[in-house]
């Protein structure tokens, strides 16, 4: 069951796609805690551990866990239950994993007051339509993300990761009940930013697009963490987001 989100709680998270910690903990010492949550994935927490993000929430940082658990339903509602033991602010899942896996998750929460949101993958931004149809879905990505989603919000989820262009479909067939977390997302024109490139990934938006679309939670890495200021490029992408219609 999705929590109540605050209008004026942080919408900007920030990925720290890095392996080093040093630079973690000096990027964590320019952010404000006020604008932004920070995103631990697979790279990050292979090389620094889970002591990293007690260090993080000291510091007065929700950290969303971004290690895509994708296994057996036992097996991955083991790691949901550990990674709420870390306190962590959201955790996800692959919904191509499948309802069972995603029930068994969602089980596994139950025994905390306060569970870390549970979010489940769609499809990931990386993927173009070409490279998508090699998977052999037989359907475009919007249409396999809508499913996903579908299979995601009945095994009660409280939301996905998807890219902004497919916000508005899932808004439209799910409500505001269903939370979207929208990576691939490139600021223009930011002062102190050092570039905007898509990089890998390939469905990009601006911030004000993703929120205009409705998107919940922006995921920014190096367009902020690259920059010459990282606060200053966060306080920047912060003001200038719309409130979603």
């Amino acid at each position: 069951m999705s929590l109540a989100r605050s209008s004026n709680e942080p919408r900007i998270i920030v990925a720290l796609d890095t392996p080093h910690e040093d630079l973690v903990t000096s990027l964590a010492r320019q952010l404000d805690p006020t604008l932004c949550r920070l995103k631990i994935g697979k790279e990050l927490f292979t090389a620094c551990g889970p002591a990293l993000i007690g260090q993080l929430r000291q510091r007065g940082f929700d950290i969303f866990l971004d290690l895509k658990f994708h296994d057996i339903p036992n097996t991955c509602a083991a790691a949901v239950r550990e990674a709420a033991r870390l306190g962590v602010w959201m955790v996800n899942v692959h919904a191509s994993g499948g309802s069972e896996m995603m029930r068994a998750s969602r089980q596994a929460l139950a025994e905390f007051e306060h569970p870390p949101l549970l979010i489940a993958v769609t499809v990931l931004t990386s993927f173009s339509e070409d490279a998508f149809a090699e998977l052999g879905y037989g359907r475009s990505i919007g249409e396999v993300t809508t499913h996903l989603a579908g299979l995601a919000m009945a095994a009660d989820m409280d939301g996905v990761v998807c890219s902004v262009h497919e916000v508005p479909q899932l808004k439209a067939a799910f409500g505001q009940r269903c939370i979207t977390v929208t990576p691939g997302i490139r600021p223009t024109a930011v002062p102190g930013q050092v570039s905007s490139a898509p990089d890998d990934q390939k469905r990009t938006a601006s911030p004000e697009q993703a929120r205009a679309a409705g998107s919940d939670y922006l995921v920014i890495g190096r367009p902020i963490t690259q920059a010459r200021d990282p606060g200053a490029v966060l306080r920047a992408i912060s003001e200038s987001l719309p409130t979603p219609a």
